[in-house]
């Protein structure tokens, strides 16, 4: 897989698919010609995604899927090989938050983040690589963010889920080349805030709608998860902030993390105030099935009326 330039013909798995980032990208690889495997719990959003993909022509095969459940991980990957034989790329994308200071955070949720961002991905993890060994290629892409690198209050227990993804993704890699599996790589992509429905899926107890300065088009994520299937990094930025939040932490550790903490503490008090809510972190909700999350439009009415 990752010495081909072209994804048609593929099947790619993609967890958290029903919205964000992993609703761009199945369509923009159904789009080029791939086979998409569709998993997120809503199944009927998801249900909508494939009909949608069916209407252009694509393929695309419904498989509900709560990533927390090592069960429902290894259901997914066997009704993907029954479907189509192989599969050439794992996207390990769900990723759930918990907005707030950490002991405003009740530790359910904290150990529910856990659960969800980094067992649920270990889980998507083990099952892709043992398929990929078998077949002795494949592309595992595991969804970070520049939290991975850059640790962000008031998102804390996020952030070290994300710090955790990219450290197994390096692991990961190293293991690989000692196994001697050249053709099996691992990718890890690391946006900066982006507008998508993750905002509005999260649990938060800051007390204000959640928003964050200088949020990024989702485009520019799916655009390099696409790319990431044929050609994976091991570590990958995605856009100028994410890259010069990363070359300054680098430098400037302390520093940075203080910029960092006092810019997501007067963001979140520009907001309009909203009581503690789980999100939908526990079970789904009905709003955000979009790629895009109306953040943007949200914090710039915010900012006209002060």
């Amino acid at each position: 897989m990752s010495d081909s330039t072209s994804v048609k013909g593929t099947t790619v798995v993609i967890t958290g698919a029903s919205s964000g980032f992993g609703r761009g990208v199945a369509l923009e690889l159904a789009r080029q010609g791939a086979n998409v495997v569709l998993a997120a719990r809503r199944q009927h959003v998801l249900d909508e995604l494939a009909a949608e993909i069916d209407r252009t022509g694509g393929t695309a095969l419904v498989v509900p899927t709560d990533v927390s459940d090592a069960n429902q991980i290894a259901n997914l990957a066997a009704v993907t090989m029954e479907r189509f034989g192989n599969i050439d790329v794992w996207i390990n994308n769900v990723g759930v938050g918990a907005l707030g200071l950490f002991w405003d955070i009740p530790i359910e949720d904290h150990a529910r983040l856990v659960d969800v961002n980094l067992k649920g991905l270990i889980y998507g993890a083990h099952a892709a690589l043992r398929h990929f060994r078998a077949q002795g290629k494949g592309t595992l892409i595991n969804i970070g963010s520049v939290d991975s690198e850059v640790p962000l209050a008031l998102q804390n227990t996020y952030a070290a889920t994300k710090a955790a993804v990219l450290s197994l993704g390096r692991s990961l890699t190293e293991e690989l080349r000692l196994a001697g599996d050249t053709d099996i790589k691992v990718g890890t992509i690391m946006p900066w805030a982006v507008d998508t429905p993750w905002w509005t899926h999260a649990a938060n107890y800051t007390g204000h709608a959640p928003r964050m300065a200088a949020m990024d088009d989702p485009q520019i994520v799916v655009d390099a998860i696409v790319k990431a299937c044929t050609d994976p990094k091991e570590q990958q930025p995605v856009g100028a902030k994410a890259h010069a939040a990363n070359i300054s932490h680098n430098l400037f550790p302390g520093l940075t993390e203080r910029l960092s903490a006092k810019t997501a503490q007067s963001e979140a008090e520009k907001a309009a105030p909203l009581p503690p809510t789980t999100g939908s972190i526990y079970e789904p909700m009905a709003e955000g099935t979009t790629v895009g999350g109306g953040i943007r439009e949200r914090m710039q009415a915010e900012d006209n009326d002060d």
